[in-house]
C-alpha cells in the first residue's frame, strides 16, 4: 500500500541524503591542492653564497637591477585537503585551489615527484643555456655556464635563467642593463630555440613578485588573462613568446619606447 507524503515531509526526506553527503565531504579528503605565492630569487645574484649564474670562457659584465624568477608553494601530493580548506581558499586572493593532478601530473610518492621536478629543473637549465647562447651567437664549446639554485624544482625558471645569461654577457646590447636598474620578475619555460611556454600559477606568482619589489612582470602570452586576474597595483604585465621578444621588450621599456601589454 502506497502512502502519500506531505510536501514538507517529502522535502525533509529528500534533503537527508544531501546533508549526509555534505557531512561526509566535510571530513573526507578531497583531490585538490592548495597553492600560495612562494619565494622569488634574483638570478643575477647569489643563492646561499654561490652565484646563481657562473660563466667562464668569455668576459662578463657587472649588472645592476634584479631579474627575479618566481615560484608557488603547494600542499604535498599526500596532504589531506578538506572542504573547509577549499571554501576558505576560494574566498582569498592569496590562495588557489587546484586539481591535484594538475600540480602533480606524474603521480608517485613525494620522493619520486621531487626527483621528477629536479630533473625538469636540470633540463630547463640546459635549455636556458642553449637558448641564451644561440640568441647571442656564441658556441657552447667556448663558453661554460653553470646554473645554481637550490630548493627549487620544475621548469618555470627557464626564461629568467636565459635572460640572466644574456644580461651578464651582453646587457641591453648598448652598454646598459636589461633591467634598466630596476627589479623585473616573471616566469616561463624555455626551449633551446628560445620559445617561451606557459607554466601555471601565474596569478600567485605576480603577488610574490610585487611582495619582493618588482614593478614589471614578464608572463607567457597565453597566460595574460590569468596573470591579470589578481594583479597587484603598480605591477606592469608584459607578454612574451620568445627570448628574443622578451629581450626586445625590456630594451624598449628601458629606452621609454612602446612596450606590448596584456
Amino acid at each position: 500500500m502506497l502512502t502519500r507524503l506531505s510536501r514538507p515531509r517529502a522535502l525533509v526526506l529528500c534533503a537527508l541524503p544531501v546533508l549526509a553527503l555534505f557531512g561526509v565531504a566535510a571530513f573526507a579528503p578531497l583531490p585538490f591542492t592548495l597553492a600560495q605565492p612562494g619565494s622569488t630569487a634574483n638570478v643575477l645574484g647569489n643563492d646561499h653564497g654561490t652565484p646563481v649564474i657562473s660563466i667562464k670562457g668569455t668576459p662578463t659584465r657587472t649588472t645592476e637591477g634584479e631579474l627575479r624568477m618566481t615560484t608557488i608553494v603547494a600542499t604535498g601530493p599526500t596532504a589531506d585537503v578538506g572542504i573547509g580548506d577549499v571554501i576558505d581558499s576560494w574566498f582569498r586572493t592569496d590562495r588557489a585551489v587546484l586539481p591535484r593532478d594538475s600540480v602533480y601530473p606524474t603521480g608517485g610518492s613525494e620522493k619520486e615527484i621531487e626527483k621528477h621536478n629536479l630533473d625538469d629543473m636540470v633540463k630547463s637549465q640546459d635549455s636556458a643555456v642553449d637558448a641564451a647562447l644561440n640568441y647571442l651567437g656564441k658556441k657552447p664549446g667556448s663558453v661554460d655556464v653553470t646554473l645554481h639554485l637550490a630548493d627549487v624544482g620544475g621548469p618555470s625558471a627557464g626564461l629568467f635563467f636565459a635572460l640572466g645569461i644574456v644580461d651578464k654577457l651582453d646587457g641591453d646590447g648598448s652598454g646598459g642593463d636589461l633591467t634598466g636598474g630596476h627589479t623585473v620578475a616573471g616566469t616561463g619555460t624555455i626551449q633551446a630555440n628560445g620559445e617561451v611556454g606557459a607554466v601555471g600559477g601565474v596569478s600567485l606568482k605576480t603577488q610574490a613578485a610585487h611582495r619582493d619589489g618588482a614593478t614589471v612582470f614578464l608572463v607567457p602570452k597565453a597566460e595574460c588573462r590569468e596573470a591579470g586576474a589578481e594583479l597587484p597595483k603598480g605591477l606592469r604585465l608584459i607578454p612574451v613568446t620568445t627570448l628574443k621578444n622578451a629581450v626586445s621588450s625590456l630594451r624598449a621599456l628601458e629606452q621609454g619606447h612602446k612596450v606590448p601589454s596584456c
